[in-house]
């Protein structure tokens, strides 16, 4: 395995994982680093890098990020994110591998990617449900805003210094773990 085939692999992790907080930010940073040639997709994902998929995915990430600062509509958004996020962390894993077969790909973006979407996702989820119970809701634009600084901090990490990008992922994992773990005690 040569080093452009794990920086797509980690380019990869760390966009899915990005999705489980925010959908469509991760997408639309995917679009719009390959609009600009920063980075190559899959020959069979090219599209994500048009200007119409660019000007879509900018458009829903709007509506998603404002979505979640309006109460009840926030938890409506997780219910409908679930899924999205595991399809949003495929496609995001499969357009970014390049020289991977294509049975390793689909391999690669059903088990990395749209497994830690939507680990994460389900972890968001978990929060935005307790910040709404114990604060009747009025925590919740804290959370929404971690939640989107998470997401922006990750594609942007994954687009850039994507081992990085995969090591802060695992640290987030890890600490949420560890906090999980507190709680239940």
């Amino acid at each position: 395995m040569n080093l452009e085939t794990i920086l797509s692999i980690c380019l990869g992790i760390g966009l899915a994982s990005a999705s489980g907080f925010r959908v469509f930010l991760p997408v639309f940073a995917l679009s719009l680093a390959s609009y600009f040639n920063v980075i190559p997709l899959n020959e069979s994902w090219a599209w994500i890098g048009g200007l119409p998929a660019l000007i879509s995915f900018g458009v829903a990430m709007i509506f998603e990020i404002f979505g979640y600062y309006i109460p009840f509509i926030d938890n409506l958004l997780d219910t409908i994110a679930t899924p999205l996020a595991a399809i949003a962390g495929f496609v995001v894993m499969a357009s970014t591998m390049v020289d991977i077969s294509p049975t390793m790909t689909t391999i690669l973006a059903i088990i990395a990617g749209s497994g830690s979407a939507t680990a994460f996702q389900g972890l968001t989820t978990t929060t935005r449900l307790a910040s709404s119970v114990k604060t009747a809701g009025l925590g919740n634009p804290v959370v929404s805003t971690a939640e989107t600084g998470t997401a922006i901090t990750l594609s942007s990490l994954a687009i850039f210094l994507p081992i990085v990008a995969v090591i802060l992922v695992v640290i987030i994992f890890g600490v949420i773990y560890w906090i999980f773990k507190k709680l239940k005690k």
